[in-house]
């Protein structure tokens, strides 16, 4: 068989063992949230794993300012394997603004212009916005961040719960580790 048409039916194979196991429905959303509560600085205590995080082995951060424009500054830092630290810097905009609960990010500028966004959609959020749980609506990206480097284990356990729910497999998530004192 040709190279060519087996590389077709492995990338088939894939996109369709990608697609079944994801939930047809996106996820629901959060009904309201609060932007100026929001900013600050998030620590990442759990993702599924992607390739524009890689580089990252510990002590992960989001830090989130709002700007004049209305969209928010994005600074996501993260400890490498030899103890740098590697920083990408982004904006995010609201894409619904009933809720403020779906926004879009860009990591990626060409002369002010960003042809490239991401879904970015606050799928959980405490009441004292101590956690979040952010999601895509087709599942494939996922973080759990929160306002200390570490939840409470009965925290986790709900928010596990509360994956599930969305359509999410917890065990897809990685903890990701945290080193308290670290900048």
């Amino acid at each position: 068989m040709p190279r060519s048409i087996v590389l077709s039916l492995i990338a088939a194979t894939l996109l369709l063992a990608t697609g079944c196991s994801e939930a047809a429905d996106p996820p629901p959303t959060v009904a309201q949230v609060d932007l100026e509560r929001y900013t600050g600085t998030w620590y990442e205590i759990a993702r599924i794993p992607n390739r524009f995080q890689r580089q990252c082995v510990a002590d992960t951060t989001a830090r989130y300012t709002r700007q004049a424009d209305g969209t928010i500054e994005v600074v996501n830092r993260c400890r490498t394997t030899d103890g740098s630290y590697d920083q990408a810097q982004g904006i995010a905009r609201v894409v619904d603004t009933q809720s403020n609960a779906k926004l879009e990010v860009s990591f990626f500028s060409i002369f002010g212009w960003r042809p490239l966004w991401g879904d970015y959609w606050i799928l959980e959020l405490a009441k004292n916005y101590e956690y979040v749980l952010v999601g895509t609506p087709n599942r494939k990206y996922g973080w759990l961040l929160a306002r200390s480097p570490t939840l409470p284990d009965a925290t986790r356990a709900r928010l596990n719960q509360r994956m599930r729910e969305l359509g999410y497999d917890p065990a897809r998530f990685e903890a990701s580790a945290q080193q308290p004192g670290r900048p």
